[in-house]
């Protein structure tokens, strides 16, 4: 893996998710998350590591966290790489 360029922690609000219908809510948080990243990031290529999953179905696909807390690190090649910040 190439050299990291950038490390950011974000919150990233999670609060449009209450949106959309109560079964899409952590299938769409995930979405919510990814678009977030490349945003931000200003990249295309985004990896979400496995611990970010896991918190956001944490409580089933009806009720995703609010916000949550992510360390993101850009590497030269423009990747993305996104894991769970810890508290």
């Amino acid at each position: 893996m190439a050299d990291i360029l950038n490390e950011q922690i974000y919150i990233i609000p999670l609060r449009d998710v209450k949106k959309v219908p109560r079964w899409r809510r952590s299938q769409r948080a995930m979405k919510e998350i990814r678009s977030y990243l490349m945003k931000h990031m200003k990249s295309e290529d985004v990896k979400l590591d496995q611990t970010i999953n896991e918190k956001v179905w944490e409580r089933g696909s009806e009720k995703p966290p609010r916000k949550i807390r992510i360390r993101a690190m850009k590497f030269e090649d423009g990747q993305v790489q996104a894991e769970l910040a810890e508290e």
